[in-house]
């Protein structure tokens, strides 16, 4: 268990370093994304910035993705899915609006920080977030960043159920996690402290990171 996303952080970190990439590019995934990725970026000396991709939540638990939008503002969700859990069209596209709305809201609150397409080619790139649990959110970011080009991604999160990471891998991706699991209860139970975070929380742990990008 994890005391909090900065000792979960501290310890991906670690196992980071050990594979001695040239120039890697972190993209931390809002919100507690950016506290696990920052003491990742101090250790890797490593410039980091923000990738905006906001999961839809089940109607009976916003934890758990049933779609995301990605971060060019498209979606990706699985229709036998959604329809197989019982969620009717007209929910889904109300969950959906919700969604967006609050995707939109991050990307102004976001917007001086949100990774450039011409920054990702040729990159290595590691994708940071506090968790998986249905892997949309972090599949709907890996979609986007494959169409431009970037050396390598590798997706690094403290905890995962194994059947997504497995997935990823299937899909070329590099997976750095501390603790994969068979059976997958929420993120938050593997932690200690998993309190919600605002953005003007989340944004205080990109300020502190060595070479975050800010445009002014």
């Amino acid at each position: 268990m994890f005391d909090d996303r900065t000792h979960a952080g501290k310890l991906l970190a670690e196992k980071l370093a050990t594979l001695a990439l040239k120039s890697p590019y972190i993209l931390a995934v809002p919100r507690g994304g950016l506290a696990v990725a920052a003491p990742i970026a101090a250790k890797l000396q490593a410039n980091m910035a923000v990738l905006i991709a906001k999961k839809i939540g089940h109607p009976l638990n916003p934890e758990v993705a049933i779609g995301a939008i990605m971060p060019d503002g498209s979606l990706i969700h699985d229709n036998q899915y959604v329809s197989g859990i019982g969620v009717k069209q007209d929910s889904f596209d109300q969950l959906t609006a919700k969604a967006r709305e609050i995707f939109d809201q991050r990307v102004k609150a976001y917007e001086a920080l949100i990774v450039k397409i011409h920054e990702v080619r040729g990159q290595d790139i590691i994708i940071v977030d506090d968790g998986i649990a249905t892997g949309y959110t972090i599949r709907a970011a890996v979609k986007w960043l494959q169409k431009w080009n970037p050396a390598s991604i590798i997706v690094a999160v403290p905890v995962a159920p194994n059947d997504v990471t497995r997935k990823l891998r299937e899909a070329q991706v590099r997976v750095v996690c501390m603790d994969e699991r068979d059976v997958f209860q929420a993120v938050g139970s593997y932690y200690k402290n998993f309190e919600q975070m605002t953005d003007a929380e989340a944004l205080e742990y990109h300020r502190f990171a060595p070479n975050a990008i800010v445009r002014l």
